[in-house]
């Protein structure tokens, strides 16, 4: 994670951060452009061992029926924060009702209220995810955060937003199994083992 800033214009009003970000975004393409507490945040391109950890979590939602119906497993959808009057994060899966077109926010993100779980999976940013966007997305009142914590081997399961953070914070490591919360439309086990082999460069 790097904060960054572009040039701007002597004359003239100074951009907003969501113009600075949209500007990133449009001169990094594959970059991941956040606002979080009002500081933009650029990750590089994911490398191949989280996109196919992701591949392999997408698996078990859609297998228990939450891509059909009364919700969708999005990746990469853009979710609109209260943290700040200009706040987005773009977590790398998530779990939505399925009328969510119909909650656009703004800037191509959509409303906390239509997301039942977020999702990500850490990379070089992985302090961003293990605690700027925890007290994020407990703000934005996110029933579920899961983390794929691939430098430290271990998944975090956060639930019961409070304020700034989560109540109930558990952590599983290799061996045990994950059962997330039945609030998310379906039962859905995780086997941390698999996850972690996958979120790793193979040999």
């Amino acid at each position: 994670m790097s904060a960054a800033a572009v040039e701007h214009p002597c004359d003239g009003e100074p951009e907003s951060l969501l113009e600075t970000a949209n500007i990133l975004t449009e001169q990094h393409p594959g970059y991941r452009v956040e606002i979080i507490g009002g500081v933009i945040t650029v990750a590089p391109s994911p490398d191949a061992p989280h996109a196919r950890v992701l591949t392999k979590l997408m698996r078990p939602f859609i297998a228990a029926g939450l891509d059909d119906g009364e919700t969708e497993v999005l990746q990469g959808v853009g979710l609109w924060l209260p943290s700040g009057p200009e706040d987005y994060a773009i977590p790398d899966l998530a779990i939505v009702d399925a009328d969510l077109d119909g909650h656009l926010a703004e800037n191509n993100c959509y409303d906390p209220a239509v997301f039942r779980l977020v999702l990500e999976v850490t990379s070089s940013n992985y302090n961003n995810d293990l605690r700027n966007k925890v007290a994020a997305y407990a703000e934005a009142k996110i029933p579920v955060y899961v983390i794929l914590d691939r430098k430290h081997g271990r998944v975090h399961v956060l639930t019961e937003p409070m304020g700034g953070g989560y109540d109930s914070h558990q952590v599983y490591a290799p061996g045990q199994t994950v059962a997330l919360p039945d609030s998310i439309g379906a039962p859905v086990t995780l086997d941390v083992a698999e996850l972690i082999r996958a979120g790793r460069p193979r040999t």
